[in-house]
């Protein structure tokens, strides 16, 4: 059973102009894998974070790194969720997490589908 889906679009050139106006804010938005991506890809793992945050009711206090977006050895993204929004998955009885990400013409997108 489907327990939350979430969407979030991105527009890559404002995003790449936030960070660099905002240095800190890599750290504090993304794991020390993720920032040694390129801006389009943390654009669309940034759409996955809020994605994520919405299939899970937007709660708050959940925190930007406690959602991780990684490549498998399939070559597909995948989640991984920690502290803050693992609780807030294992209280919705989330057991399966699916992530689609897309990034093309300075627009990246995410969606994240959670099921039980």
């Amino acid at each position: 059973m489907i327990i939350g889906v979430g969407i979030d679009v991105v527009d890559v050139g404002r995003f790449v102009e936030t960070l660099t106006r905002t240095p800190r804010l890599t750290q504090r938005l993304f794991t020390d894998a993720e920032q040694r991506l390129p801006p389009a890809s943390l654009a669309a793992r940034f759409a996955a974070k809020e994605a994520v945050a919405k299939a899970l009711g937007a709660p708050v206090g959940l925190r930007w790194r406690d959602a991780e977006v990684h490549r498998g050895d399939d070559g597909r993204p995948h989640l991984s969720l920690h502290g803050t929004v693992q609780t807030r998955a294992d209280d919705l009885g989330v057991r399966r997490t699916h992530v689609s990400l897309s990034h093309d013409a300075g627009i990246a997108s995410a969606v994240v589908v959670l099921e039980d």
